[in-house]
């Protein structure tokens, strides 16, 4: 294991440091997509705020002895 580090520690040290980072085009196109999430994450939590989630009853449907499917008794 030590034996392949060795080998992959000169790798690193070649690669100019300057040409490996995003630049101002990646911290751009980040906080583009950061504030996106962030909208819609304030809409998500507007909308889900006017969700009601109590189940209004069913005024048209017949008591549960008496199933449009069973014979009648």
């Amino acid at each position: 294991m030590s034996l392949a580090m060795t080998h992959l520690v000169p790798l690193a040290k070649e690669v100019d440091q300057n040409k490996v980072t995003p630049g101002v085009l990646g911290f751009i196109v980040f906080a583009v997509m950061a504030v996106a999430v962030w909208g819609l994450m304030k809409s998500m939590s507007k909308h889900m705020q006017k969700v009601d989630f109590k189940e209004a009853p069913d005024t048209g449907a017949e008591p549960a002895g008496k199933q449009a499917g069973s014979p009648a008794q």
